[in-house]
């Protein structure tokens, strides 16, 4: 099962992070593919904000990696944009994070390949005139539990994100 959205607008954007934060998995890793503007450090910092992250959501595009505490423990936002080997990942203590995060969010996930976990959602984004395209696809049986949720939250009154199908 796979779900296409139009994301028209920002706030599209941000209802679609919002929607995805509250029905998230208790662990999930979430790789956001994409080309440059496409989006993808936009959705990440919506749904941190969404999960009550407060004060500055930095993107890590020169860190690699930022961490914020959220509920149920810690999400781990990274950015391999600027990796020219997944090898580099071995510098970057994902030992560490993956003891300690609950929540992946990966941009540029194919520089990665092979060392990092195994995606339950994976979020492809395009642009589409003004505004984006999403296309919510799941990697695990957990990916596709979300997915049920997050329509099952879209079907209720007054929910949903626009441009679902």
């Amino acid at each position: 099962m796979k779900r296409d959205l139009e994301l028209p607008d920002p706030e599209a954007t941000e209802r679609l992070a919002a929607e995805l934060a509250s029905c998230r998995p208790a662990w999930a890793v979430v790789y956001l593919e994409g080309g440059l503007g496409a989006g993808k450090s936009t959705l990440a910092r919506a749904l941190l904000r969404a999960l009550g992250v407060k004060g500055a959501v930095r993107s890590p595009t020169y860190t690699l990696i930022e961490r914020y505490p959220i509920p149920g423990g810690e999400a781990a936002h990274l950015d391999l944009y600027r990796l020219a080997s997944a090898a580099e990942l071995d510098f970057l203590g994902l030992d560490e994070l993956a003891a300690d995060a609950t929540l992946w969010l990966v941009e540029w996930p194919e520089r990665g390949k092979g060392l990092l976990p195994p995606a339950d959602l994976r979020v492809q984004l395009s642009t589409h005139g003004k505004g984006r395209k999403a296309r919510l696809v799941p990697g695990t049986q957990s990916g596709e539990a979300w997915l049920g949720r997050l329509a099952q939250a879209a079907a209720g009154p007054g929910q949903g994100v626009p441009g679902g199908s």
